[in-house]
Formats: C-alpha cells, sequence, structure tokens
C-alpha cells in the first residue's frame, strides 16, 4: 500500500530526469526471491513496492517467480492465461513437473535474472555452471554470516578485515549456506546490496566488492490536500491518547498534551535493533527529566513480536474502564444539554446549581470509584510465555522503569504487530506511526532501515545509526540531517557509553522542543520523502540492469555504467532551526509569543530547494568499500551531558565499556 505525503510541502525539482534508455522490447526480466508474494521479511516490501515501477519499465516482459503457496495465491496473486503458446507450452511442461506459475510475455531471446539472497541464489549458479545465455543480477539484501556474527554480541564492524569467514560459518553450522551465498556473489555478472555499510561488509564476508549499491525506496502517494499528513497525525495522536488514557486510568497524573510519544517497532533482536541501548536511554532521559523538574512527560513504545499466550487482563480492564468513563461523561452530557435547552426557550438564564441533581452525582461518584487502582499501570499489554528471560522485561528491571508516578518516561511493551482489529490498540503500523511524535532505531545491524524510511515518509522525526543503510544514505544526501529531523547515532567510532549518551542528548533535545518547532520539523521530514521514491531509487536497479545486460550481451547491448543519479544534497535549512537552543521555553509551551516568530511553509520549501547542490559521487561502484564511513555529525551532543546514572537507584555503569 502506498504511503501518501502532502504535495503542498514539496516537490523535488532538483532531481534531473532520467534519461538514459536501453530498447527491452528484445528482453525479458525475471525475479527471482523466496519473498516473493510471501510475506515473511522486508525483502517482500522491497519487492512489492518496486513492481510496478518496474513493470512499468519492462511492461509484460517482467516476470516475478517465488515459492507457490495456495493461501498467498488466494490472496495476493491473480492467475492469468499466458498469452503466447510458446509461454504456455512452457507452464503447461513445468505444472506437470510439480512445479506451478503464473507469467506472461512474449519469449525473447535476450534473458535478464535477478537473484534475490541466497536462497533463490541456486539457480543463479546452476545458470552460470550451465552456461545459459542469461544475464545474472544477484542481491544481498544481508549476508548471512554478517547476521549470525553480530548475533553473537561481537565487535563486528571493527573486526571485519580479521574474520576466518570459513571458519566462523562451521562453528555456526552454516558453512554450506554461505558458500552457496558466496558462490551467487561471485558466478553474477552484477553484484549488488541495498547500502553501503552492507557493501563494506560484503566486500569482506563475501570477497566481492559490490559493483552497484540499490537502496531501497517506497511508493509515495501525494496528497492533494494542504498539509494533510499533519491532520493526520493529529487525528492519529487523539487515538493513541484514548489509547494512554486507558492504559494508565488511575495513574493518569500527567498533561497529554505534553507528553511525547516515542516507538521503536521491527523483529525482537533485542540488540540487533538497538533495544538495549534505548532502554538504557531512556533511564538516563528519565533521571535528566526529573532533576529539571520536567513538565514533560516521554511515553516509550516496543513494538516487538514475542511469545505470548494472551491480552494482559489489567490493559483490557483499563481501555474497559476509559470506555465506561466516557460513556458516563456522554449521559451527564446529554442531560445537561436538555435542561439548558430548556431554560434558554423560556428565556432564562439557567441555574447552574440545579442543572445536575443527586443522579447525576451519583453516576459520576461511582465512574470516579471505578478509576482507583491498587497497583501501578502495566508495563506489557499481553502475558509473556517466559516473562523471567525476556530481555525487554530484565532490562526494564535492572534499571527500575515501573511506570510509577514519579516517573518522567513511562514504557509500554506491546509484544505483537499492531492491527486494526485488535480490542486493545485499533490501529495499524501506518497509522500509529504517524501518531507518534520520534521513531527510535539505535540499531546495530540494520543492512537497510525501512522503519526509520517510512517514518520519513510520513513526516515523523527519526533516530537512526550510522550502522544502518538508511543513516548512511541520508548522511551521504543531507549536509545537517539533524534538522531535517533524521538524527544520526554514531555507534560505529564511539563505546556502547557515549552511544548511549548521544541518544540520551538527542531525546532530550526533542523533549524541549515546543509544540511549533516540532510541527516545523515534521514539515522538513517529510520534504525528504522524494529521496526515498521508487521514482528516484529506481535509477539503481535499472543501473544495474542495463550493466548486466551489456556485460552478457556486449553484441546487443552497449552501456557504459555511469552515476545512476543526477542527485543532490540537501543543505542545511536557511532558517533558524528547530532546536532548543534557539528557543524559548524549555518544553513544549504553548503562548502567544509563537506568532511573533514568522514562518512560512512555501518560502521554506523554496529556499531548500534553491540551495539543492550536487554531491561529491553517489556511484558505489567508484568508491573504495573498505573506506571508514564519515562520524556523525552529532558528535558535539554527546559531552553535553555528563553520564548520569540509570535511575537514582540504578547503578551508574550498568552498560558495558567496551566498543561497539
Amino acid at each position: 500500500m502506498p504511503l501518501s505525503r502532502s504535495l503542498s510541502v514539496t516537490s523535488l525539482s532538483g532531481l534531473d530526469d532520467w534519461t538514459e534508455e536501453l530498447d527491452l522490447e528484445d528482453a525479458v526480466l525475471f525475479e527471482i526471491a523466496w519473498e516473493v508474494a510471501n510475506k515473511v521479511g522486508g525483502i517482500y516490501t522491497v519487492i512489492q513496492t518496486k513492481a510496478r515501477l518496474t513493470a512499468e519499465e519492462w511492461g509484460e516482459n517482467y516476470f516475478l517467480v517465488g515459492p507457490y503457496m495456495e493461501s498467498n495465491v488466494r490472496t495476493q496473486v491473480e492467475l492469468i492465461e499466458p498469452p503466447s503458446q510458446a509461454v504456455k507450452r512452457t507452464i503447461d511442461n513445468m505444472n506437470s513437473a510439480g512445479c506451478k506459475f503464473a507469467a506472461q510475455c512474449d519469449k525473447p531471446p535476450h534473458i535478464l535474472a535477478h537473484f534475490h539472497e541466497w536462497l533463490a541464489g541456486l539457480g543463479l549458479v546452476l545458470c552460470r555452471q550451465r552456461q545459459l545465455p542469461v544475464a545474472t543480477i544477484f542481491t544481498t539484501h544481508a549476508t548471512l554470516l554478517g547476521r549470525y556474527l553480530c548475533a553473537a554480541n561481537i565487535d563486528f564492524y571493527n573486526n571485519l578485515s580479521n574474520f576466518n569467514v570459513d571458519k566462523e560459518a562451521g562453528d555456526r553450522q552454516i558453512y554450506h549456506r554461505y558458500c552457496l551465498e558466496r558462490a551467487a556473489a561471485h558466478c553474477a555478472h552484477i553484484f549488488t546490496t541495498v547500502s553501503q555499510i552492507t557493501a563494506i561488509e560484503a566486500e569482506h564476508l563475501l570477497k566481492r566488492k559490490p559493483d552497484v549499491v540499490t537502496p531501497n525506496g517506497l511508493n509515495v502517494k501525494k496528497f492533494s490536500a494542504t498539509h494533510e499528513f499533519q491532520n493526520l497525525h493529529a487525528h492519529s495522536k487523539a487515538r493513541i491518547q484514548e489509547f494512554v488514557r486507558g492504559h494508565f486510568y488511575g495513574s493518569l497524573d500527567f498533561n497529554l498534551d505534553k507528553s511525547v510519544f516515542l516507538f521503536i517497532a521491527g523483529r525482537y533482536e533485542f540488540c540487533n535493533k538497538g533495544a538495549d541501548i534505548f532502554l538504557e536511554a531512556l533511564a538516563r532521559l528519565n533521571y535528566l527529566l526529573r532533576v529539571k523538574n520536567s513538565d514533560v512527560t516521554v511515553i516509550a513504545f516496543f513494538i516487538m513480536p514475542a511469545r505470548t499466550n494472551n491480552f494482559n487482563v489489567e490493559s483490557l480492564k483499563g481501555q474497559a474502564v476509559r470506555k465506561q468513563l466516557w460513556d458516563t461523561a456522554q449521559t451527564v452530557k446529554e442531560k445537561f444539554g436538555k435542561k439548558l435547552y430548556e431554560s434558554l426557550l423560556v428565556g432564562q438564564l439557567p441555574d447552574v446549581s440545579k442543572m445536575l441533581d443527586k443522579e447525576d452525582f451519583t453516576m459520576m461518584k461511582r465512574a470516579i470509584f471505578s478509576t482507583q487502582r491498587q497497583c501501578q499501570p502495566p508495563i506489557c499489554t499481553h502475558n509473556m510465555l517466559d516473562d523471567g528471560s525476556d530481555p525487554i522485561l530484565n532490562s526494564l528491571r535492572r534499571i527500575g522503569l515501573f511506570n510509577s508516578s514519579a516517573d518522567r518516561v513511562k514504557v509500554i511493551f506491546h509484544p505483537e504487530f499492531l492491527s486494526s482489529t485488535s480490542p486493545l490498540l485499533p490501529m495499524d503500523y501506518e497509522e500509529f506511526v504517524r501518531g507518534c511524535h520520534l521513531g527510535v532505531f539505535p540499531s546495530y545491524y540494520e543492512p537497510w532501515g525501512y522503519t526509520p524510511a517510512e517514518c520519513t515518509v510520513m513526516g515523523i522525526p527519526s533516530i537512526s545509526t550510522n550502522l544502518s543503510g538508511f543513516g548512511c544514505f541520508m548522511e551521504e544526501h543531507i549536509a545537517d540531517p539533524s534538522a531535517y529531523g533524521v538524527y544520526i547515532l554514531d555507534r560505529r567510532y564511539r563505546s556502547v557509553d557515549e552511544s548511549c549518551n548521544q541518544l540520551t542528548s538527542f531525546l532530550l533535545q526533542f523533549c524541549q522542543q515546543s509544540r511549533r518547532q516540532r510541527i516545523i520539523q515534521r514539515n522538513r521530514t517529510e520534504r525528504l520523502s522524494d529521496l526515498l521514491d521508487w521514482r528516484y531509487l529506481g535509477r539503481y536497479y535499472i543501473s544495474a540492469r542495463y550493466t548486466a545486460l551489456a556485460t552478457a550481451f556486449p553484441d546487443t547491448y552497449c552501456y557504459e555504467p555511469q552515476d545512476p543519479t543526477s542527485g543532490f544534497s540537501y543543505p542545511r535549512p536557511a532558517s533558524i532551526p528547530p532546536s532548543p537552543a534557539m528557543s524559548r521555553h524549555s518544553s513544549p509551551h504553548h503562548s502567544d509569543d509563537d506568532d511573533h516568530e514568522r514562518y512560512d511553509e512555501d518560502l521554506e520549501a523554496e529556499k531548500d530547494r534553491l540551495n539543492f547542490r550536487q554531491p561529491s559521487s553517489l556511484h558505489p561502484c567508484n568508491k573504495n568499500a573498505s573506506e571508514s564511513i564519515p562520524a556523525s555529525d552529532g558528535s558535539s551532543d554527546a559531552n553535553s551531558i555528563a553520564s548520569a546514572p540509570s535511575t537514582v537507584t540504578s547503578p551508574p555503569n550498568s552498560l558495558p565499556s567496551e566498543t561497539n
């Protein structure tokens, strides 16, 4: 489903049209992946969102090949009759041999096959071993060995050149799969990967430097209404606030209008996804907000699927109590309104003391009594099957974040993917993201990172790292990412404790922004949407396909690989950045004084368009893949906060001191 953005904010004039084209009438593209019509990971999103653009380029000469699963075919595949007899005979022969698939195209002499990941790599190796006349591309979205090594909690990126890859793969009992992935990378005419950081990883672990880096994009659908994404944010935030009212019933001693919603979402990989460092930063943020006597309340959501058996009874009760209070208020309001109406009809001012009778007060007292709670609000919304060994819950016990009234940081762990049919939090993921203020993704191993990309498209600021593909991509394209609501955490050149301090600094700065500053920042964040649109990022795939055809069929196709983008780099915004240092208030504050700061969104967008400048180089082929990645611009922020204890009662050095 396309993610939507507002037409009014900007349309990037800095993006030149892609004019290089080959005659593809005599070529056919097969794209092979285990995730075709099979939603089992992020690669499914890549293929599904890219399919429309690829089909526009290749027409009926484009095939997607994946596993035939009856349940997926019923919901995601439209069965058709092939238009050509040659293709029909091929399909019939494969069906008789036990293979099922649907396809449509004329049979051309030049075939291009694009294989994703090691699961599909065997077909590529066999194509080259049998010397078939097929141009091949192999894309690794994350190396198999890299995932296993990072899961072992080792200093991965600073020791890439030191690993004995054969021994490491053998020790983890993945040697045959590793050999298949490495063989596919070496046999392919063109080898690609999804980010610069993964390119460095692949060069060391698979022993081949990628020819092209193909970043992952999204289908960005533009709104016709002005600032519609801001309206959607307000609507979704109101729904999250309703959930929070129920979850914290009886302990709702904070102002929801001065609350900031943070979230982290994805696979439950505690260290790889950065949940460990996020929790420690929340503890330090809680300490700082309490010391400063801040009236800001931070509510952090953890949306990570874990093993559960049902909803937490206390969580369900909270939503029932909230609904009961709402119904009571509506009943009293109707009776009050009726009496007021009748009084005005006879030309008399109402006697306020007679507007509510004893029955009304009794009803309200009963409703208030029902909100009494003898325990603290729950942290987890579900009953965990393995509560005692769950890493998130154990970390919360260690740092002492229990949603007490004294805490300025509250935590809600939702160990299930969001669904609009849930009786607890009936919102789908996109709607939930729109309602939050900041996405926090301090991942240690993230070859690309769709979660911060989705935040950006929806105009929600996010925190990423210089070890994620998305973070590196944004650092390359934006002079000052934090000014556009994309905070890049340095997890490559700093220790865990230093990275945690920097993350705490980012969170504290964000909490100190006024409401108006957050609105300005969301506008700037949403302005980056075109950078992540397949209309722009699809150029990398086009360049890879053209290069593969020219390599395999030099007599038919001629293509000189060039920079596939006529890209640009965002400068720092021309206006004053929305940072606490330049604001008059240290916390969200509603004041008429804010109106004195003039802000014209159209003028702001025009300044950015005029300041687009060409980057020095965007094409990964011309870069040394073993180069170090530049450190984050946020280095100066890390030292602005002294290392604070996790909480008043927790040990000050609860994180290891070794390098990430």
